[in-house]
């Protein structure tokens, strides 16, 4: 089988990697000139993200460009610690969250992937897809095409596969939320190595860590209007951080002095994110990644989201008996569990969203009590753990009656 992968970032570079394991023949089509990368903003990649990584051989090479994160602290902001929880499977270092630049995530996973000779080909923007009985046929802005027995929509929020699938699916929408991104090596907020501190403050919900390297790394996500592309491009990082510093000060937190310490390294987004997409597949094409299930950034799931998608569907179309099949149980395996984060981000994402940062620690520590063998050890989220985790080991067959796994 030929499959034909659009977009070369996270999820496409990622796809590529696990169906060239499974066997298939890929060639990944990416739009931009030099590199799929998305320069700037940072991700934290959870341990789910790390296991779905070491399927395809990709863990290490990720774990090399990023940092460990071990624990998570929320603080009010009145400066009070709220709560403290660690994060991941610390005991395997390649199940550790980790904290890299999602150019450096893509640039991993693209050096994975030359590696093994699978073709990236650049600069080469699709338009549309025709597809027949035997196979399905992409067409470039540069005229070329190129034919295979299966395409992928790896191409993001904005996909242009999508209308393809379903063109009568929505388009993005906003969230609520503006996203800055920062980074400074002039700020010294109090920290630990391998803590994210996430700060619950009067107007804004901002988290931030320390590099190995003595970098901060900080976000800071605020309920207002929807920013036009002209004003994300016109506006210097200089005023972006004047408007934003007046929303911190008010709180007895280090985020208005982390926010002051950055220098032009600040950058500013629109949180956005999908309705439920209603098709995703023909018989020739099928979305994955943002491209399907876009999130906002709130629950810090979309690239291990992307991750898991690879794998599933690499083993979906090596384990079933035909492609129809394939692509019908990958869906049904994973619609319910990126749909269910779609929602769980919405949910932290709206103008009351820094009051909810609690919710997510008091998730956290109920899971890990599960963990902890006590009479609740044997909980829904455990089992949903173990269930996902089956599904993504690698030399594990798929059942055809695998339950799909809920959200994180």
């Amino acid at each position: 089988m030929r499959i034909l992968i659009i977009g070369g970032g996270i999820a496409g570079t990622a796809a590529a990697l696990a169906l060239d394991k499974a066997g298939f023949g890929v060639t990944v089509h990416e739009a931009h000139p030099d590199s799929g990368a998305d320069i700037g903003a940072f991700l934290t990649l959870a341990s789910n993200g790390m296991l779905a990584l070491a399927q395809f051989g990709a863990a290490e090479a990720v774990a090399r460009r990023g940092f460990e994160l071990t624990a998570m602290r929320l603080t009010g902001d009145t400066g009070a610690v709220v709560s403290t929880v660690p994060l991941g499977e610390t005991g395997d270092p390649l199940r550790r969250f980790r904290c890299l630049r999602r150019a450096e995530l893509c640039a991993a996973l693209r050096e994975v992937a030359v590696s093994r000779g699978i073709e990236i080909r650049q600069g080469e923007r699709f338009v549309t897809a025709v597809e027949d009985a035997d196979g399905v046929t992409a067409e470039f802005a540069d005229g070329t095409t190129a034919r295979g027995d299966l395409l992928l929509g790896a191409d993001g929020i904005h996909s242009v596969v999508r209308p393809l699938t379903d063109p009568e699916a929505a388009a993005p929408r906003y969230a609520g939320q503006r996203v800055f991104y920062g980074y400074s090596t002039e700020a010294a907020p109090p920290h630990e190595p391998g803590r994210i501190e996430m700060l619950r403050g009067s107007s804004s919900a901002m988290g931030y860590t320390v590099s190995p390297g003595g970098e901060t790394y900080w976000f800071a996500r605020v309920s207002a209007d929807e920013l036009s592309e002209d004003e994300i491009a016109g506006t210097t990082p200089a005023q972006w951080r004047e408007r934003l510093l007046p929303l911190l000060r008010p709180d007895a937190t280090p985020a208005a002095d982390i926010v002051e310490a950055t220098d032009g390294r600040l950058m500013v987004t629109n949180a956005s994110d999908l309705a439920s997409v209603g098709r995703w597949r023909t018989p020739r094409m099928l979305l994955v990644g943002d491209a399907a299930h876009a999130a906002s950034p709130a629950t810090g799931q979309g690239a291990s989201m992307a991750l898991e998608d690879a794998v599933v569907l690499a083993k979906s179309l090596r384990d079933a008996p035909d492609t129809a099949s394939a692509l019908e149980q990958y869906e049904e395996l994973r619609r319910p569990r990126v749909e269910r984060n779609i929602v769980n981000s919405a949910r932290l994402t709206p103008r009351r969203a820094p009051g909810r940062l609690e919710r997510t620690l008091k998730n956290y520590r109920a899971k890990w009590r599960g963990r902890g063998g006590g009479p609740h050890a044997r909980s829904d989220s455990a089992a949903e753990e173990q269930e996902l985790a089956r599904q993504l080991d690698w030399d594990t067959p798929l059942a055809a009656d695998s339950p799909a796994p809920q959200g994180s």
